[in-house]
């Protein structure tokens, strides 16, 4: 892992610095004993106002390494998260860096990039059940790692400690929230006048998501949000579009925008507004990207794959489709495809898939989906869930184009970035700094939910499923 020696002078270009030379080395500023461990160790006070799931409330935030604090910034904090926030104890963040004057200001973190909003992800543990998702704390950091070996863009990411009102709260990953932004999902403005034939061609950020509060504008009290389940699946013309095929490739004969969890919502595909928001896309550039979906999918169901032509490649970066398939289905990403999941179409350019997104039950957890099965396969092991996976995946892959796009790439990454030896060597470097520094030991002495962690022997079984699972893609993949 890292060392933070090198990029501690950047820490210091910002404001609000301070000299760690003059924090007293020999005593213990945290809740929690740290000893000499090199992972970064985030302090946020909120001056005893609770937070709330929006809107975010000002706080300060230290960022401390190896107990000397070595950046201080003005934040505004919220809790982040849907289903997550409901199932766990262990709560997600979202914060934004603000000046003296509450307004949002850029700040960089650990020499990622300026910006202003960050994440802080923690894993999920429900005490009150006794279940944990992801024992190794790692799902997404490793998804995400993987992503940008591969040269695509994931959040950057870095594991913290993190102590919030004088209470240590364990293990979590400081990262970037995806948003529109030139070093994140770099996709051109697309203001309100931009309605000319070439300016309304983009940039546009849709997800297939559950929607939640941010969405919907809710102002509710936090008690609301721990029981709105309806929320979920609150779709509307204001923040959506629903596509026109059913998740089977039929064209659908109902109307959208149905009550939550309604008897035929399995069938539907929603694409939520990310960028711009749903309060300022117009109502022609929602046409726009609205029907250039539209196209791509009717190309795709009308393309002969006996054929030598394509049509449905005249919309989509190929490249980018196959790589968000490769990403997926070695993580056995089973929320993959059909929640989480962004899409962006730059000015002038192809709709792309990506980046990876929210990995906390995949891997040797996601079975759902057997392990020598595709994730893209969902829709035949689960029976009407909310959310099924869409007709392009499994008709994607009924092409001879997309399957050789496929295997030259699967072929490429396996003899470089996503070899075994790179996968494991990858979960082993990470797991031993997080236990070398004893932070493994720490969270699990606050989130154990009384079943008895064993650390070594989630790794092992992470590294076997890596191992089996990219074997088992190597054979099937090696047939096309």
């Amino acid at each position: 892992m890292k060392r933070y020696a090198p990029i501690l002078l950047l820490f210091f270009l910002f404001a609000c610095q301070r000299d760690p030379v003059d924090e007293p080395m020999d005593e213990n500023p945290f809740d929690v004993e740290t000893g000499t461990s090199e992972i970064p160790y985030i302090i946020i006070e909120t001056g005893g106002v609770d937070i709330l799931n929006e809107p975010k409330i000002p706080a300060e935030m230290k960022l401390y390494l190896q107990k000397a604090e070595v950046q201080h910034a003005r934040i505004g904090i919220e809790y982040r998260g849907s289903t997550s926030f409901r199932l766990s104890d262990k709560k997600s963040y979202g914060i934004e860096t603000r000046d003296m004057d509450g307004n949002d200001v850029d700040v960089s973190f650990f020499g990622f990039p300026l910006e202003e909003d960050w994440i802080l992800m923690g894993h999920i543990v429900n005490l009150g059940q006794g279940y944990i998702f992801d024992r190794t704390l790692m799902y997404h950091y490793l998804g995400y790692e993987l992503f940008r070996k591969m040269g695509r863009y994931a959040s950057r990411s870095e594991f913290v400690e993190l102590e919030l009102n004088g209470e240590y709260q364990g293990v979590y990953i400081f990262m970037e929230k995806l948003k529109q932004d030139r070093n994140r999902i770099d996709v051109s403005d697309l203001g309100p006048a931009d309605i000319t034939p070439d300016a309304i061609s983009g940039g546009y950020i849709l997800k297939i998501d559950k929607t939640a509060g941010g969405d919907l504008n809710i102002d509710q009290p936090l008690e609301y949000f721990e029981n709105n389940w309806d929320d979920d699946a609150r779709y509307s013309p204001d923040i959506s579009f629903r596509s026109r095929y059913d998740i089977y490739g039929r064209v659908l004969g109902f109307e959208p925008f149905g009550p939550p969890y309604h008897s035929n919502q399995y069938l539907e595909t929603y694409f939520l507004y990310e960028y711009p928001k749903s309060k300022d896309i117009t109502d022609a550039q929602k046409a726009y990207i609205q029907g250039y979906i539209d196209d791509f999918e009717s190309a795709l169901l009308s393309d002969d794959f006996d054929a030598e032509t394509r049509t449905y490649t005249d919309y989509i970066d190929l490249g980018t489709f196959v790589d968000f398939f490769i990403i997926n289905e070695l993580c056995r990403n089973v929320d993959g495809y059909r929640l989480s999941t962004y899409l962006y179409k730059d000015r002038g350019g192809k709709l792309s898939m990506g980046p990876i997104w929210d990995l906390n039950i995949g891997y040797d957890s996601g079975d759902r989906v057997p392990f020598d099965d595709w994730v893209i396969n969902y829709n035949n092991y689960v029976s009407q869930d909310a959310w099924m996976m869409p007709f392009w995946w499994p008709r994607l892959m009924e092409d001879p184009i997309f399957r050789s796009a496929l295997k030259v790439r699967w072929e490429e990454l396996r003899a470089g970035v996503l070899s075994t030896q790179e996968l494991l060597g990858l979960v082993d470097r990470t797991a031993g700094y997080l236990k070398d520094n004893g932070a493994v030991r720490r969270n699990y002495n606050l989130w154990d939910a009384g079943l008895m962690v064993d650390y070594d022997a989630s790794i092992g079984s992470l590294k076997s499923f890596l191992e089996q699972r990219a074997g088992w893609m190597d054979g099937e993949i090696s047939s096309f």
